[in-house]
């Protein structure tokens, strides 16, 4: 193996209190394109900016297109967890991983068998009327040819931040938690550039810190381990 896996198979070893906090890096191996990448979404054409379709404003304004948007290229109906979702699935069952901190909201932690996943971005999975309030799963919403509709009439969105709302403090305070206990910090596939949800690994006061991304990331220098790579492949060569 390379000298870094070795190095970081032997970081995992030696940890107990294991937190992961990730990005869309860890997606983009089943399929699920990452926003800021060359072939993000945010480097696609649409009439509006992703950014502008996927804020409040837009969604009240303009729940059409929004739908629209979000069909196109929010839901991937057959992407399965990768070699990364997996391997934190597993490092959970033998107790060393505490926690998963993910900016994603597609779900694949909990497809892989991880149980405690904080989505600090929400879930795909999950919806909800705007009016009423009442549930509704994923199926509902994807089976909508329209806008989707609550029986009470309001429209049902999915549960996720959208640009102009704020993070769940609920979900923040938990991960802030997680982040702070723990003895090592892995951060794998996102390039620490969305704020608040990047700010939290500044919580972190461990031993080892591990950046697992294709790209450099601010908090490179910080690290006692950078592996430049995809985090699936990474994790598919650990034990």
């Amino acid at each position: 193996m390379d000298g870094k896996i070795v190095k970081l198979q032997e970081l995992i070893d030696e940890s107990s209190r294991i937190v992961f906090f990730g990005g869309a890096g860890v997606s983009t191996e089943s399929g699920i394109p990452d926003f800021r990448g060359v072939d993000g979404l945010y480097n696609q054409k649409y009439a509006f900016p992703p950014e502008e379709i996927l804020s409040a404003s837009f969604f009240r304004r303009r729940p059409e297109e929004f739908y629209r948007f979000y069909r196109d290229k929010l839901i991937v109906g057959n992407a399965r967890p990768n070699a990364a979702h997996l391997y934190l699935a597993e490092l959970e069952r033998r107790g060393k991983l505490r926690a998963v901190v993910t900016q994603n909201i597609d779900g694949l932690h909990q497809a892989a068998g991880s149980k405690n996943v904080l989505e600090l971005h929400g879930t795909l999975l999950k919806n909800y009327c705007v009016k009423c309030g009442k549930r509704y799963d994923a199926d509902y919403v994807q089976k909508a040819t329209d806008v989707p509709r609550c029986s009470c009439g309001g429209i049902v969105r999915p549960d996720i931040v959208l640009y102009e709302e704020s993070l769940d403090s609920d979900v923040l305070t938990r991960a802030v938690t997680e982040i702070s206990r723990a003895d090592m910090l892995i951060i794998g596939g996102t390039s620490l550039a969305v704020y608040p949800a990047a700010g939290l690994v500044r919580y972190f006061g461990g031993r080892h810190l591990v950046l697992i991304n294709k790209s450099p990331t601010s908090m490179d220098g910080m690290a006692e381990l950078v592996i430049a790579d995809r985090i699936g492949e990474v994790f598919s060569q650990l034990r």
